[in-house]
């Protein structure tokens, strides 16, 4: 009886924001479960589903995270829909931002490929072996499926157990160790396939 009176009571915003900035689990957990679909739902409208769940569960994270200092003037859904909202405009600007970059790229990289001979496409190739091969084993692996298997950072992590959040930090590392192995030659690379 006493936890569908707290429930009831949680119903309120004023008494949930409250009982959160308490560091009220229950609190949170009941808001978690009240606004995690409705948010996923709402951010779903402008991005893929797998990012708005990132997007939320950061947000949600955070709020938790922030409950002591949390100043909110109006109420917390609008609160909570309106950081969902700006959060998929900065995700959405950060995918044109780089689909833009990646055209650019793809275009430099096309005019250096017909300059480039096949010897040198050889060369460069045995040169990539080489520095892949010198990465610690989970930056390998995560940079092996994602660009030369083609496979998704969701199904990389999947396989791996780890979150995409973790194979993302992988590749990130693999590419500035590569950088720093291949110097100029890493741009061409991405267009050679490995057998």
């Amino acid at each position: 009886m006493k936890g569908s009176i707290h429930n009831e009571q949680y119903q309120n915003e004023n008494f949930l924001l409250s009982a959160l900035r308490q560091s009220d689990r229950k609190a949170y957990t009941f808001l978690f479960r009240k606004y995690y679909p409705m948010l996923c739902a709402y951010c779903h409208k402008f991005i893929s589903l797998e990012d708005s769940e990132e997007i939320v569960q950061d947000v949600l994270f955070w709020l938790w995270e922030s409950r002591k200092e949390l100043v909110i003037e109006k109420s917390l859904s609008q609160y909570l829909f309106k950081i969902i909202y700006n959060r998929a405009i900065n995700k959405i600007a950060s995918l044109q931002a780089k689909s833009k970059a990646d055209t650019v790229f793809f275009e430099q990289m096309q005019e250096m490929l017909q300059d480039t001979d096949y010897y040198q496409i050889t060369e460069l190739r045995e040169l990539l072996k080489k520095a892949i091969n010198k990465l610690p084993d989970s930056y390998r692996q995560a940079f092996v499926m994602h660009r030369f298997q083609h496979m998704s950072y969701k199904d990389i992590a999947e396989q791996a157990g780890v979150s995409s959040k973790t194979i993302d930090y992988r590749i990130q590392q693999a590419l500035k160790i590569l950088r720093k192995e291949l110097k100029d030659y890493l741009p061409l690379l991405y267009f050679i396939h490995l057998v």
